[in-house]
């Protein structure tokens, strides 16, 4: 009995040993993937397929050519830090080296090692190289920097989101960037306040467009949504533009329009910052009115005032919010771009909206090289 329940005890200490080197694998390749760990295990490996490489090159190198030492050097520059990154490439021109006195002088024939595989090599040395010292200056490995980006974007998105409004009520919002990239100097920040009775939507075109104007926008787009709600809705633009002024950037200037609605009775302030104009459609006539307050580009000056105007959505009618990469083009001036926008908006009054915001880019400014963005608020019949 003392033998079996050594020999017990002896498995449970196996098992548990095994379980622990289990866990301690899978947080090293957790921690190496997100950017935490060491490199080592990726060294290693690409260490091994030097040695591989150069067999296949000493045996066949018509079919493995002495040039394909590139593909462990290309994937160390994407995976290794730079020091590691050394190490791999003298180990490569350790290969580099024995290739050339095994296979013979290159003017003896194909498949040798000429200046031109040496070339090519120390080319794509020297720009993973490059790579690797960039990802160590930003301090973001490419392994979590494409994650880190993609997580940018969906927080944008998210921080963009309109929230559900009470039956009667219809909402969307379109954006696209500028060239077709995922970042846009314009955004979105909407909260219902006031016990949810109250629906305050910020829409905002920061200076530049694109890639070069999406981190300010990112920025911005955080502290805007933490001031809306947080003050008195015309408390908020001083704030914002007191804000923007501490950044103190060269490209500094944004401009905003600031809605608040009451979703119980429909009426509504509208606060300018520079902005374009709100258009409403007034389902009894038919027509389309502009709305605008009167206030300067937020980031200008201190002390700016904003001054709002009022107005009401009844049954039928609908408010849009959009930003100048909509309307204007070099050939055409805004009043002609916000004639067409109405226009193409006029198809969609029998369909209540429903979709309306994306197809009136896709007609309005489909191929227009800055940023797009367009809000509808509908209150149903």
């Amino acid at each position: 009995m003392r033998g079996r329940g050594e020999v017990d005890a002896y498995a449970a200490r196996m098992r548990k040993s095994a379980h622990r080197v289990r866990v301690a694998l899978r947080k090293s390749g957790v921690d190496y993937f997100r950017g935490d760990g060491s490199d080592w295990v990726a060294l290693a490996g690409l260490l091994l397929t030097i040695p591989a490489i150069t067999l296949g090159t000493l045996t066949n190198p018509v079919w493995c050519a002495p040039a394909a030492l590139v593909l462990p050097i290309v994937a160390g520059g994407l995976l290794l830090r730079p020091a590691s990154l050394l190490g791999l490439y003298a180990a490569a021109a350790g290969a580099l080296i024995v290739e050339s006195f095994v296979l013979g002088p290159y003017t003896e024939g194909p498949a040798r090692v000429t200046p031109g595989t040496v070339l090519v090599v120390a080319a794509c040395g020297l720009f993973g190289l490059l790579i690797a010292q960039f990802r160590a200056r930003v301090g973001v490995p490419w392994r979590r920097g494409g994650t880190m980006l993609f997580d940018l974007r969906e927080r944008i998105r998210v921080q963009s989101a309109l929230p559900r409004l009470p039956q009667g009520w219809h909402r969307e919002m379109a954006l696209r960037p500028a060239g077709g990239q995922s970042f846009s100097g314009d955004f979105v920040v909407a909260a219902r306040t006031n016990g949810g009775r109250t629906l305050e939507v910020l829409l905002t075109d920061v200076s530049g467009k694109g890639m070069d104007a999406g981190s300010r926008a990112l920025l911005l787009s955080g502290a805007f949504g933490g001031l809306l709600g947080s003050l008195p809705p015309h408390a908020f633009l001083p704030a914002a533009n007191g804000y923007l002024l501490r950044q103190d950037w060269d490209e500094g200037f944004a401009t905003s329009i600031h809605l608040v609605l009451d979703l119980d009775s429909g009426d509504y302030e509208l606060l300018s910052a520079g902005h374009l104009p709100a258009l409403q459609l007034h389902a009894g006539s038919g027509r389309w009115e502009e709305k605008t307050g009167e206030g300067p580009l937020l980031g200008v000056y201190d002390g700016a005032e904003f001054h709002p105007v009022k107005g009401s959505l009844r049954p039928g009618d609908v408010l849009m919010l959009f930003t100048d990469g909509l309307v204007e083009a070099a050939d055409r001036d805004i009043a002609e771009g916000i004639d067409r926008l109405t226009g193409e908006a006029d198809r969609y009054v029998a369909s209540g909206f429903e979709g309306a915001a994306w197809h009136l880019i896709e007609a309005c400014a489909k191929d227009v090289n800055d940023d797009r963005a367009l809000l509808l608020i509908s209150r149903k019949t």
